[in-house]
C-alpha cells in the first residue's frame, strides 16, 4: 500500500486483479479492505518503534568497522492527508486545514541516512517539546555525536538534554529577535557554527527518497490511522538505506 499509495479500498481491488502480486505475498485469499482497515488500528506505536530500533541494530552491526558516533538531524515534514472533521468553533475552511495538517517528526544519522527515530502528530504547532523523547529514542541505538535541528527546535531547556544528558554537541540557531536568554543559545547567536550545520541538508535527501518511493500521504480518514501510516514510512526508507 506504502510503495503504490494505495487506499485500502484500492489495496483490495488491486489484490484481487493481480494474481501475482498475491502469489508474492503469499496471500491465498484476497483480503476484505476491513481487515487491513483493522490491523492497522490494531498496531501499536510501541510496535512500530521496536521495529524500527531493531532494523536500525542490525544494519549497524553489519558494518565491518566501528562508527564514530553519528551525527543526527531533526525535521517534521508535512504529510497529505485527508481533512478531518473541523474543530469545534472552526469558522472557515481555513482553519479546518490549518487543523488537519499531520507532522511526521523524523531523527536522522546524516552520515548513514538512516532513520533513528520518529514520531507524528497533528499539527500546527511547536515541537521543540518533541526533541528530548526523539533523541532518547535515537540514542538506544548509539551514542549521539552531534545533534543538528533548525530553529523551530530552539530551547536553552533543548540545549542542556543534549549536552547534558546525552554527552552531545548541539546545533541549533536562536530563533527569536535580539540577544536570546540562555548561555548556550547565546553562544549559537553569536558564533554559529555555520559549516558544520550545513550536515542537516542531508536530512532533506532521505524526506525526499521517501516522497519518491514511497508516499507524501497519509490518506487515512483518522488521525489515528494517519499516524500509523506516516510512521510505518520509516521502514522500507530504514531497510534500504
Amino acid at each position: 500500500m506504502r510503495y503504490e499509495d494505495w487506499t485500502f479500498r484500492e489495496a483490495e481491488v488491486r489484490l484481487r486483479e493481480h494474481h501475482e502480486l498475491r502469489a508474492a505475498l503469499h496471500l491465498p485469499a484476497v483480503p476484505d479492505y476491513t481487515t487491513l482497515y483493522r490491523f492497522l488500528r490494531r498496531l501499536e506505536d510501541d510496535a512500530v518503534d521496536r521495529g524500527l530500533q531493531e532494523t536500525v541494530r542490525r544494519l549497524r552491526r553489519r558494518r565491518s568497522r566501528p562508527l564514530l558516533p553519528p551525527s543526527t538531524a531533526l525535521d517534521s515534514p508535512i504529510l497529505r492527508q485527508h481533512l478531518l472533521p473541523p474543530p469545534p468553533g472552526a469558522a472557515c475552511p481555513t482553519a479546518q486545514a490549518s487543523s488537519s495538517l499531520l507532522k511526521w517528526l523524523i531523527v536522522v544519522d546524516v552520515r548513514q541516512q538512516i532513520l533513528l527515530a520518529q514520531r507524528a502528530r497533528q499539527g500546527p504547532g511547536c515541537d521543540a517539546r518533541a526533541l528530548p523523547g526523539l533523541l532518547d529514542v535515537a540514542a538506544r541505538s548509539a551514542p549521539l555525536g552531534v545533534v543538528l535541528a533548525d530553529a523551530e527546535f530552539d530551547s536553552e531547556a533543548n540545549h542542556e538534554h543534549i549536552r547534558q544528558r546525552l554527552g552531545a554537541k548541539s546545533i541549533i540557531p536562536a530563533r527569536r529577535r535580539g540577544v536570546p536568554n540562555g548561555a548556550i543559545r547565546n553562544q549559537m547567536f553569536r558564533a554559529f557554527p555555520k559549516k558544520p550545520y550545513r550536515q542537516r541538508n542531508k536530512i532533506e535527501s532521505v524526506f525526499s527518497a521517501v516522497k519518491r518511493k514511497l508516499s507524501s500521504r497519509a490518506p487515512g480518514r483518522s488521525l489515528t490511522t494517519q499516524i500509523r501510516q506516516a510512521l510505518l514510512l520509516a521502514w522500507p526508507t530504514t531497510s534500504t538505506a
